[in-house]
């Protein structure tokens, strides 16, 4: 698409585009955001509500542990590049929603086990207290971009450094039976915080000012990466 057909439809690079434009396009993408993580908190309830019976066989194969998880994970992983693919699609806003949405339903699938077993521990508060840390963070760096402006671009290629080191630790630990303990659920909150910093910073200046559904789909990729961390810190604190 050429700069000029961009500028026609209004889709023109967030630093080139008019205030209101600009304005306009970052509240599209958090109000996404916002609707992206209620629609993922209604999928868990009825997962784990209503239809926990029929979801209980692949719940079971989930939390088997071992190649299956792995293979759980290599889906995942299919499935999200898919859904972001379609997000970024140039085509069909229509095509873009339905990433946004095959991610998110993606994501609450795999979320199940560790919300399940949260769910079953004593202590009530697990989930709400690790929802409002991963809030409370999010609203920090989303701040901090927002107020200094800076550019943080030139995080990319070490956050997919450390994107697929933290895959291959995860893929071994299942391959070899070693568990995951505090520190790498430490240093994955620390890198999911860098994932918000570096999306954040593309809606502000290098995303256009159509990709509200795409920048949304990443932000909420990176929220649910500091969440499934976060929760793992307070479900080990509490048995403690």
């Amino acid at each position: 698409m050429s700069y000029l057909e961009m500028t026609k439809r209004g889709a023109v690079p967030v630093s080139d585009a008019s205030a209101e434009l600009r304005s306009l396009f970052i509240r599209r993408t958090y109000m996404h955001l916002a609707l992206a993580i209620l629609a993922f908190a209604i999928l868990e309830a009825v997962f784990l509500g209503p239809l926990l019976p029929v979801m209980a066989p692949m719940l079971e194969k989930m939390m088997s542990g071992g190649y299956s998880w792995l293979v759980v994970l290599g889906l995942f992983m299919a499935v999200g590049w898919i859904a972001n693919s379609w997000a970024q699609s140039d085509k069909s806003p229509a095509m873009q929603y339905l990433g946004l949405a095959l991610y998110v339903v993606a994501e609450a699938v795999i979320f199940m086990p560790i919300l399940f077993i949260a769910t079953m521990m004593t202590d009530p508060n697990v989930i709400p207290t690790a929802a409002l840390l991963t809030g409370a963070l999010f609203i920090g760096l989303t701040g901090t971009v927002f107020i200094t402006r800076k550019d943080f671009s030139f995080m990319r290629g070490i956050l997919m450094v450390g994107g697929f080191i933290g895959l291959g630790v995860i893929a071994s630990s299942i391959l070899f039976g070693f568990a995951l303990g505090t520190i790498f659920s430490v240093v994955m909150v620390a890198l999911a915080g860098g994932y918000i910093l570096y999306y954040t910073s593309n809606v502000l200046h290098h995303y256009r000012t159509d990709q509200h559904v795409a920048a949304s789909l990443a932000l909420f990729a990176a929220v649910a990466l500091m969440f499934w961390y976060i929760l793992r810190l307070v479900m080990a604190f509490s048995r403690d």
